[in-house]
């Protein structure tokens, strides 16, 4: 009679090891006081999708409250190709007197380079709307120039946070960017590597501000949202088919938190 209990054991232990594997998204966030961003590396194909949000509380001020630049490694150091930089579901730009941009494109103001020298925590790829002195006008995104001169320069069109009040009346210097985007854009880069998979992008981190001494934060991974609701099962199959005190009403009430973290996640 021990056979069923050790078969379920084992599919129950093969999922919980399998789940990693089944994830095509991964992402990346930080949050310190007012200030919050997230960064979802999602792999379709051939090509790379970077979703970089400003997801702070906090009304944005002064330049270094603007997320600018997201930096990251990939293994090899890959160069992908830049394909488009589109304006995030929900999002606008405010404060540039020609509104909003044709299609959501605002590729013109945003840079993605490979074999970054200098870079904050020695990252070697990096994505962003201000120069940093690492980017110039031939590594921008395609799309008409918004703001500016023909490359990326100060903290024009970087990203002011979900909770920003667009009333406030002082801004500091930033009302004089011509433009910043309320509050995600959505970056595709093809020309994948064979074999590429998320697990080879490592050390993220949020850049704010149009200097690299103005603040920088790293990224935390979040679980995925699979991965959770596969140990969640996991959990209560066990508690449900361990027929023994090992099995403490702890175990299960964990089981059921890790499910709902799960669904909490899916709904992001």
């Amino acid at each position: 009679m021990r056979k069923p209990r050790l078969l379920v054991f084992a599919v129950f232990l093969s999922a919980l090891t399998a789940a990693p594997l089944m994830a095509d998204t991964v992402k990346y966030q930080f949050a310190n006081g007012g200030l919050g961003a997230t960064a979802v590396f999602t792999i379709s194909g051939s090509n790379l999708f970077v979703t970089l949000s400003n997801t702070g509380s906090g009304d944005v001020l002064v330049e270094t409250q603007v997320l600018t630049g997201l930096f990251f490694n990939i293994s090899g150091n890959p160069l992908l190709s830049r394909t488009s930089a589109l304006l995030g579901p929900g999002s606008s730009v405010l404060y540039d007197p020609q509104g909003q941009p044709v299609g959501g494109i605002v590729g013109g103001e945003w840079a993605y380079k490979n074999g970054l020298a200098g870079a904050p925590n020695g990252a070697n790829e990096g994505i962003a709307s201000a120069g940093f002195g690492l980017f110039g006008p031939s590594n921008l995104f395609p799309g008409s120039n918004l703001a500016g001169p023909d490359s990326v320069g100060g903290g024009d069109y970087g990203l002011l946070s979900s909770g920003d009040n667009p009333g406030t009346g002082a801004k500091g210097n930033i009302l004089g960017s011509g433009g910043l985007i309320k509050d995600s854009v959505i970056f595709t880069m093809g020309n994948l590597p064979t074999g590429f998979q998320l697990s080879d992008i490592s050390n993220v981190s949020f850049q704010y501000g149009s200097a690299l001494s103005d603040p920088n934060y790293p990224g935390v991974h979040s679980p995925e949202p699979a991965s959770l609701l596969l140990l969640g099962t996991g959990l209560a199959g066990l508690c449900l088919f361990a027929k023994r005190k090992t099995c403490s009403s702890a175990s299960a009430a964990m089981a059921v938190r890790v499910h709902e973290l799960g669904d909490e996640i899916q709904k992001q």
